[in-house]
């Protein structure tokens, strides 16, 4: 007896090849997917943390190569095989593929600016699904027939298409485009409770990013909710019922191979929209949670194709084809729309970074909001599958589907509202200025501690009286439109609350110079701990006091910094730290937290411990152990911004009570001496070259050493160049280890404009230094190396304090007694020599007792 074919969608005089075949290219193209994905987002990490720029074509090239690997086999899926299944796998999987690929292309857009990615992203996503709707009128899909009607087997075996009314709604077969006047009459639209479960279920996708995750801007959040009403709408158009209906067919429909069998189908088709979702990072935990949405969407697909048990008593418009077609549809949008929002709307695609990596900071919650988004949907998909999709299922119920859905809505209010961190956390915008104070024709003053002193309080006075004479109009103006207007004075800027238009038209005043972005890092759901040391307390000068002499200054001129004062901008200071203790200055202006206005001196990430204690910890650590030391936060979770490190650079020139005024409380006259900086602002946090040039300027005006990290970007050329590392007026260090030859990672020179750099190295591989919690730990970086420098001119200047102020003179002396170093090269290329060995050595390594001898001199 001939009859329905065993497995209907498939022709049973088809070879079983076409079937094994689409399985070995889902394999395939979940292989290249994933690895296009994780290797470009780790290229873009790796270059990153080496300093260098992004590779713009990086991300096109990715796009194109995944649409030529994956779509090649996925058209020969197409239109190869006999069964009607395996065409619309093929097609699905072709369209995803190009859908991806042009999603693909709009990571040419910097990450700095999200907005304007998320709006590209909605219209490309909304491009996207009008295509592929404009494509299925004009592509006839074999094989496509009425599920609930059943299949019309041709004398092939093959099934036949029904016909298409005009909108691309599939009707039983042998319908007309029109309505019979025996057809009953279609009711008013309601939202049914297929949709309704769909909506309940991508809450519950979204409640783990309302817990772990936060919103940023009001634009970025409106940006990203309609990104992602465009992404529903693409995966409705690609996954609609010509896709499912060769997995269902048969009398009466077998759900069980619609869930399995197309809703892996679908599962690989969302693994190509997860792709394209997001700027690189944003797209990884998409990844995760998107493609088991396929499985609940087949159940879904099935509870609408569902015949009712009492036909005579069903709702006419339930029965009626296009309505069915219409609620799939629906369910599909809303489904994939809200899973795909967690990821684009919860996180900041520049904080997922391997630079946070290694702490509770953004990528370890992400990671956990993905598992949990993971784990969600597998058990909506099993939940659905069960309650949707088995033979003898009712037709869901709309009052439970909508009670669903308002329970799971309250949920997500409560969780966002609860544990998980309600509010706007947007960047803010940067405005340099075009007027900054002339510091020219200084008054010569006295040598030493008090010409210092006279010059830095002319300095505060005329910066702060150029800053309030150029920023008024620009003052009313922002605060008419509550944009909470920060002013500086360092560097005549002001920051402001605002997106993209507040931007243009910022841009366009006659005042302003340029506009940054100034980054701000969204909010934890838990600290990301304090960062503590497993060395063991030192018991004499360590091998890098040892290497640059400065235990014999101490033991042999008797000098260890006496009334001298380094003020350290880093992520903070344990100030209760055994070596550290007794060094902080105190009195109510040395120390300011502008991230968390903390009163006494803390620190989570260890970073500023670490380089105070090599400046002037006690314990063999310390080069200056007897100098003193004042803070300033200017980094939180290794990040920063330029207007928080503007804010730690005007307290160091003129510090101010806790709760004052940067314009009228500052006091010059207890302004540290020098300044270490193991920072930089890369242009990831929102800095330019000219940035903080004003700021470097005026504090080398006032007298003020500055000594900053070369980085930690090498061994590549040109590789000194985030602010303030490259400026004249400001002594860069770089990197040896204990056999004096430059460290592999610090950075190079010439910087722009040619001149060299780093001034001078010192120690920093294996550096042991303060930790929080009074623990010691050994670490490696130029940030090392240069609080030792700073270390260094405490000692020349509490040697002779008639040198306090002349820095000039004691950057010559720096340069003047430094000794040999060993360079290191990338490779035996001349390009790698870097121009001259200068630009890789410097000076040569720092001498503390050369140094502090020449300076008594």
């Amino acid at each position: 007896m001939q009859g329905q074919p065993a497995y209907p969608g498939f022709s049973d005089r088809s070879s079983p090849w076409p079937v094994v075949a689409a399985v070995l290219i889902g394999c395939w193209t979940v292989a290249v997917t994933v690895g296009a994905q994780t290797g470009g987002w780790l290229t873009d990490q790796v270059l990153l943390g080496f300093g260098r720029d992004r590779v713009g074509w990086l991300w096109p090239v990715l796009g194109l190569a995944t649409v030529v690997l994956v779509g090649t086999p996925a058209l020969l899926l197409a239109l190869l095989p006999r069964s009607a299944a395996v065409r619309a796998t093929g097609r699905v999987w072709l369209i995803g593929a190009l859908a991806l690929g042009v999603l693909t292309l709009l990571r040419v857009v910097p990450p700095v600016h999200h907005e304007a990615y998320l709006a590209a992203l909605a219209g490309a996503a909304l491009l996207s699904a009008l295509a592929v709707r404009w494509s299925a009128r004009r592509w006839a899909y074999p094989g496509v027939v009425d599920p609930v009607g059943g299949p019309a087997p041709t004398a092939d075996g093959d099934v036949t298409r029904p016909e298409v009314t005009g909108d691309g709604d599939a009707t039983r077969p042998g319908a007309t485009g029109s309505p019979t006047p025996a057809e009953p009459q279609r009711r008013p639209r309601r939202i049914g409770p297929v949709p309704l479960l769909a909506v309940a279920a991508g809450l519950a996708l979204l409640l783990p990013w309302a817990w772990l995750g936060a919103l940023g801007g009001l634009l970025e959040t409106a940006l990203a909710l309609l990104a992602a009403a465009a992404l529903g709408m693409l995966a409705a158009t690609l996954l609609d019922a010509p896709f499912w209906s060769p997995f269902a067919v048969g009398r009466p429909p077998r759900p069980a191979r619609l869930v399995l069998v197309g809703g892996l189908v679908a599962g690989v088709a969302l693994l190509l929209l997860a792709a394209g979702t997001g700027q690189s990072g944003a797209q990884l935990p998409a990844l995760l949670t998107l493609p088991p949405v396929g499985f609940a969407l087949a159940a879904l697909w099935a509870a609408t194709w569902r015949p009712a048990a009492d036909p005579a008593a069903a709702d006419p418009a339930d029965a009626d084809p296009a309505a069915a077609t219409r609620a799939g549809r629906t369910a599909t949008g809303w489904l994939v729309g809200l899973a795909a929002l967690g990821p684009l709307a919860f996180t900041d695609p520049e904080e997922i970074s391997l630079l946070l990596v290694g702490t509770r900071d953004v990528p370890f919650w992400v990671a956990a909001a993905a598992g949990a988004g993971l784990a969600v949907a597998v058990l909506v998909a099993i939940g659905y599958a069960v309650l949707l999709a088995r033979p003898t299922a009712r037709t869901p119920n709309r009052r439970i589907a909508a009670v669903a859905a308002v329970v799971l809505l309250v949920a997500f209010g409560v969780v966002d509202l609860g544990p998980g961190q309600p509010g706007l956390y947007g960047e803010r915008l940067f405005v340099v200025l075009r007027a900054q104070a002339d510091l020219g024709n200084l008054p010569a003053g006295a040598p030493g501690r008090a010409g210092r002193d006279a010059r830095a309080a002319e300095v505060y006075r005329r910066l702060v009286a150029t800053a309030e004479q150029s920023q008024g109009d620009l003052l009313r103006g922002l605060n008419r439109l509550r944009l909470d207007p920060v002013s500086y004075y360092l560097v005549n800027a002001v920051e402001v609350d605002g997106g993209p238009a507040v931007r243009a038209w910022l841009a366009r005043r006659p005042e302003v110079a340029r506009v940054l972005v100034s980054q701000r890092l969204r909010p934890l759901p838990a600290p990301a701990g304090q960062s503590r040391g497993s060395a063991p307390k030192p018991t004499g000068p360590e091998w890098n006091i040892r290497q640059i002499g400065a235990d014999r200054v101490w033991s042999q001129l008797r000098v260890t910094g006496t009334g001298i004062v380094i003020g350290s901008s880093d992520s903070g200071v344990d100030g209760t730290h055994p070596a550290l203790r007794a060094g902080f200055r105190g009195g109510d202006d040395s120390w300011y937290d502008p991230w968390d206005d903390t009163r006494s001196p803390t620190d989570q990430g260890g970073h500023g411990t670490h380089t105070v204690g090599s400046a002037v910890g006690r314990d063999g650590i310390g080069v200056a152990p007897d100098a003193q030391w004042v803070g300033c936060v200017n980094l939180d979770r290794n990040l920063g911004s330029p207007a928080h490190y503007l804010d730690c650079l005007q307290f160091m020139l003129a510090p101010f009570p806790a709760g004052g005024d940067p314009f009228t409380d500052g006091r010059p006259e207890r302004a540290p001496q020098v300044l270490t900086n193991s920072w930089g602002c890369p242009p990831i946090e929102g800095c330019d070259q000219r940035v903080l040039r004003p700021a470097t300027a005026a504090l080398d005006a006032a007298g003020i050493f500055v000594v900053a990290a070369a980085g930690n970007t090498g061994p590549w050329c040109a590789s000194i160049d985030d602010p303030p590392a490259p400026y004249a007026d400001v002594l860069t260090v770089g990197a040896v280890d204990a056999q004096r030859r430059v460290a592999e990672f610090s950075s190079r020179g010439p910087v722009s404009g040619g001149a060299n750099k780093p001034d001078v190295l010192a120690p920093g591989v294996g550096v042991v230094s303060a930790m929080p919690g009074g623990t010691y730990g050994a670490l490696d970086g130029t940030s090392m190396a240069t609080p030792q420098v700073a270390g260094v001119v405490a000692l020349m200047w509490s040697a002779n304090p008639a040198l306090v102020g002349d820095v000039n003179r004691t950057r010559q002396i720096l340069r003047d007694t430094a000794t040999a170093a060993t360079p290191t090269y990338r490779s035996d290329s001349p390009s790698d020599a870097c121009g001259a060995p200068s630009n890789v050595t410097g000076a040569g390594q720092v001498d503390a007792y050369a140094a502090v001898r020449a300076a008594q001199q």
